[in-house]
């Protein structure tokens, strides 16, 4: 299901690792990946200095792609590499565009200062550009990278942003063969116990399975065989975690609205929660700017 899988590295340890992941992911679909590394030049202490700063900064660049590069022919990988100059996210997401990335696969987060150039902002920045979907791995000494996966998980909240991540899980679980599991939490952490007693049997759960029975609906149709559907009640980030932990789920896939902030990501703030804070991979898939404002 993906051709080209593009993979950003700063040569920190957490892009080492999640190295590892991408080539799992270009070996199961036969891909090829695109290293790159950006120098990043948007900075003012950096341009105002330009030269010799920059000419380091490409040297250190040329080693990072070369080895990362080196790591995926040893697999078998076909490999494309580049060191560029720019922001950091907005260079990652026009290569993606200009070169027709299928994946993007990256850390949630790498190193500071002068060779700073994956920290959870930029991962998030891209998340909420990209027109792709962006695996972000939080690397994890605790727990491998596992690819292909054998459960995969799609929370679900009713929205457009959700659906997309139904049908990219559908796509990944009929590729790889793996479980697909369909969860609604429904928010009661906000509530007082008297809301929650009238809502958790009202309108609340009547909703819950209105959203989930749509949803299974769409995967039913594709004779996806293997499928299970949850409800639970709960702090969204919090449930979903411990559902990754309790149903041993490799891979989530969860989608966003397109929005420009990235507090406004399907469930609200439970987004940045997750990219941060979630012990496997996650595949976010994006709304198109153009549909958001439909």
């Amino acid at each position: 299901m993906y051709d080209t899988i593009l993979f950003p590295t700063d040569g920190s340890d957490a892009a080492e690792s999640v190295l590892e992941y991408a080539i799992q992911i270009a070996v199961e679909h036969e891909a090829t990946i695109h290293v790159i590394n950006v120098a990043d030049t948007g900075r003012d202490s950096v341009t105002t200095i330009r030269g010799e700063v920059i000419d380091v900064l490409e040297t250190e660049g040329e080693r990072i792609v070369a080895e990362a590069a080196q790591s995926a022919k040893d697999e078998g990988v076909p490999v494309v590499s580049a060191v560029l100059q720019g922001d950091p996210h907005e260079t990652i997401v026009d290569y993606s565009k200009q070169s027709d990335i299928d994946c993007i696969v990256m850390p949630t987060h790498g190193r500071r200062g002068l060779k700073r150039i994956l920290l959870g902002s930029v991962t998030e920045r891209v998340i909420n550009t990209a027109a792709v979907p962006v695996v972000a791995v939080n690397p994890a000494e605790d727990r491998p990278l596992v690819y292909p996966p054998k459960h995969v998980l799609v929370p679900t909240d009713g929205s457009r942003g959700a659906a997309l991540a139904v049908a990219e899980g559908i796509d990944v679980a009929k590729a790889t063969g793996a479980t697909l599991h369909l969860l609604h939490v429904v928010e009661t952490g906000g509530l007082g116990p008297d809301a929650r007693s009238v809502l958790k049997e009202g309108e609340l759960t009547e909703r819950a399975n209105e959203i989930l029975a749509e949803a299974t609906e769409k995967v039913e149709e594709t004779s996806l065989n293997s499928i299970t559907s949850v409800i639970e009640h709960g702090t969204p980030s919090k449930v979903i975690c411990d559902y990754i932990d309790e149903n041993e789920v490799d891979l989530a896939i969860m989608g966003t609205h397109g929005q420009t902030d990235f507090s406004r990501y399907v469930m609200g703030g439970v987004s940045a929660k997750i990219v941060r804070q979630s012990p496997v991979p996650v595949a976010w898939v994006r709304e198109p700017e153009s549909a958001s404002n439909e």
